[in-house]
């Protein structure tokens, strides 16, 4: 299927009957660095884009971004109570807030039940849920603030701790951010000079905001006023960056999936596939993710490697991730989900060999590993 082997057959299958995982079991070929072979890829004709543009926030480091966010991280879990009190209040009084469609659901519903008229469901007034009132915004220039909470930072290994301050200094350095709110309780292992240094190592560049609030040099309310107050004055600086036109070559995509299915690989894959290499092709960058779905296609990915380092990293990571799958009992054999293999992606080499047309036939330029970031333009692999 696409060209690679997807699986074998464990009985005999007639012609025209259905393939199932009562007949198929996963199987995909072998691959390695030493079976690589040329690969020629030409630029599409991108002639009629050339000239187009978008329009998007401009960084001084250079970057262009689709979105302008704020950003607001606890260095540990123990702050994920304080990240979530900052992000109900910012997004209640600055007009992000989702409507509040369930509370008055459920009000309705506590009324009801007090004057004894709660009866039959299907007699309830559900309301159509309201979308959000764009217009109530006070900031008209931030897309949104993003709260980020997570279940790390305080024990586990040292390595652990780096790798969210790796993260973190990633999610910094994109486009999309203007600026960031620290939390730190002052305990941790993810200390907050682990994650500056991880910053200058992604961009000497970065002079965007950071402020840093540690609980333990004060008290828990005097840690949410002073964040409050300070990326409230931050939020007003960053409202004053307004969109400007830039070339699609500032373009950084991802490729992901949804809502995957057995048709995925001949309908919306390859359609973002074709959109990967006209953005390749006018000197813009992509990204495809999600390695437990390259499984399968491995080789054709190391032959449009554009060296052998890159080819190298890649059989590395995949052949790293596919060996933690096997030591906790697990394989990418059993990658698809039960909704996948419904709707016909079966073996996991299925569903892999359809992701991987997300990716188009750009050579591929730079082989990622998590946390690390885009150094040039082109198609990149993503771990």
């Amino acid at each position: 299927m696409y060209g690679v082997l997807v699986g074998k057959a464990t009985q005999k299958i007639s012609r025209g009957s259905q393939i199932t995982t009562f007949n198929l079991k996963h199987d995909s070929q072998d691959y390695s660095t030493a079976k690589r072979v040329p690969y020629h890829w030409q630029k599409l004709d991108v002639s009629l884009w050339q000239k187009e543009q978008f329009m998007g926030y401009h960084r001084t480091d250079g970057l262009v971004g689709t979105r302008n966010f704020w950003l607001v991280v606890p260095l540990v879990f123990c702050e994920n109570r304080n990240i979530l009190i900052m992000k109900d209040a910012f997004e209640r009084e600055l007009g992000y807030a989702q409507p509040e469609t369930y509370r008055s659901h459920v009000a309705n519903l506590v009324a009801q039940h007090k004057a004894g008229s709660l009866v039959d469901l299907n007699q309830l007034d559900n309301n159509i849920i309201p979308k959000p009132d764009f217009e109530k915004r006070l900031f008209k220039n931030i897309d949104g603030i993003k709260f980020v909470t997570h279940e790390g930072g305080c024990g586990g290994t040292r390595q652990d701790a780096t790798v969210l301050c790796n993260l973190f200094a990633s999610y910094a350095n994109n486009a999309n951010v203007a600026g960031i709110t620290v939390l730190s309780l002052g305990c941790q292992n993810a200390e907050y000079s682990i994650f500056m240094e991880a910053i200058k190592q992604r961009n000497p560049k970065f002079d965007k905001p950071i402020l840093f609030f540690e609980q333990q040099k004060g008290t828990e309310s005097e840690l949410l006023s002073n964040a409050i107050n300070e990326t409230f004055l931050g939020l007003i600086e960053a409202n004053k960056i307004e969109r400007k036109p830039a070339p699609i070559s500032k373009l950084n995509i991802g490729l992901k999936c949804g809502g995957s299915d057995g048709f995925s690989g001949i309908s919306a894959n390859p359609a973002l596939g074709h959109l990967s290499d006209l953005v390749v092709s006018l000197g813009g960058t992509t990204l495809l993710a999600e390695f437990p779905e390259l499984n399968g296609v491995e080789q054709e990915l190391i032959n449009r490697c554009i060296d052998e380092d890159k080819a190298a990293k890649f059989e590395t990571l995949m052949r790293d991730y596919a060996g933690k799958a096997e030591a906790i009992g697990s394989s990418f054999a059993y990658n698809p989900s039960p909704g996948n293999i419904k709707d016909g992606l079966i073996t996991d080499a299925i569903k892999s060999a359809g992701a991987a047309r997300k990716g188009g036939n750009a050579p591929i330029v730079d082989v990622l590993n998590y946390t690390e970031m885009p150094t040039k333009t082109g198609l990149h692999l993503v771990c």
